[in-house]
């Protein structure tokens, strides 16, 4: 399953710091060509913006 790492929060529409902890690592529910689906931590699935994350590589 691919994963992602929350890289930053900064956002001028949108308030992703209450639901997203930079540092943290995610797994990806889904993926479009602008967005990635994760379970964030309200524990709904939500799509953010892929600028805000890093792909964690997997061993």
């Amino acid at each position: 399953m691919k994963q992602v790492k929350v890289t930053n929060v900064n956002s001028k529409k949108f308030t992703v710091e209450n639901v997203l902890t930079i540092g943290k690592v995610y797994d990806v529910v889904n993926e479009t060509e602008e967005y990635i689906f994760i379970k964030d931590n309200s524990g709904k699935i939500g799509g953010f913006y892929k600028e805000y994350f890093e792909v964690v590589e997997q061993v």
